[in-house]
């Protein structure tokens, strides 16, 4: 199966199958998905939803959240992965948000990386759902899975798998595809054990025809 063929099945599949496909994160403004992308950093977005309605609810707005301490948004978001730094970061983009951008979230990857605690994963990703520009955010999922069905090949960082997946996908289904990548990722093709049994795309997946060669 040559490359091509291998991205036109994968994405055939994926339109049929999730065509609503979504952040699963819960927010109400472009602000609001800021601050729970930068906390699902490593962390579940089950586990994000859990605590940021509290956070909202008292910080709905950059405004409100740069008026806040530290130590004061750790109380909302003790539970999840590196409480510590996260409350630091999200007190102090929360003030150069007010600061440098008269309150809003900036559009460009440029920008959105100079706030604390923002990396390209997490600007990607704010561009690919708050403002539907054509971007492929990669985490673990995104990462793992376009590389065992086949659609990146020796791709070491995840920005070369980015690099290689933006190549290949029309800008028009890019951020959807990320979406795709990471729910099949997150509930299919799981990282200890792949359910392979329940995967529709056998048919183009690297990894389960080498495994069937294997075992055959």
């Amino acid at each position: 199966m040559t490359r091509k063929e291998r991205y036109r099945q994968t994405l055939d599949y994926f339109q049929r199958t999730m065509p609503g496909a979504g952040t699963e994160l819960h927010y109400g403004s472009v602000f609001q998905l800021l601050v729970a992308v930068v906390l699902s950093a490593q962390c579940t977005d089950k586990r994000v939803n859990m605590v940021t309605p509290a956070l909202f609810d008292a910080y709905p707005t950059p405004q409100a959240m740069a008026a806040a301490s530290p130590q004061d948004l750790f109380g909302y978001i003790h539970s999840v992965s590196y409480p510590n730094n996260k409350s630091q970061h999200l007190a102090a983009l929360s003030r150069m948000l007010v600061d440098e951008f008269q309150g809003e979230v900036p559009h460009t990857l440029e920008e959105l990386q100079r706030l604390p605690g923002v990396g390209r994963k997490t600007a990607n990703v704010v561009s690919a759902v708050a403002f539907d520009l054509p971007a492929m955010p990669v985490d673990t999922h995104v990462f793992r899975v376009s590389n065992r069905i086949g659609l990146t090949r020796n791709a070491k960082t995840p920005l070369q798998t980015e690099r290689e997946l933006v190549r290949h996908i029309a800008p028009a289904l890019l951020s959807k595809a990320h979406h795709w990548l990471i729910l099949h990722g997150r509930y299919t093709c799981q990282a200890r054990k792949p359910h392979c049994d329940a995967c529709g795309l056998h048919a183009c997946c690297l990894h389960f025809n080498r495994k069937k060669g294997a075992t055959a």
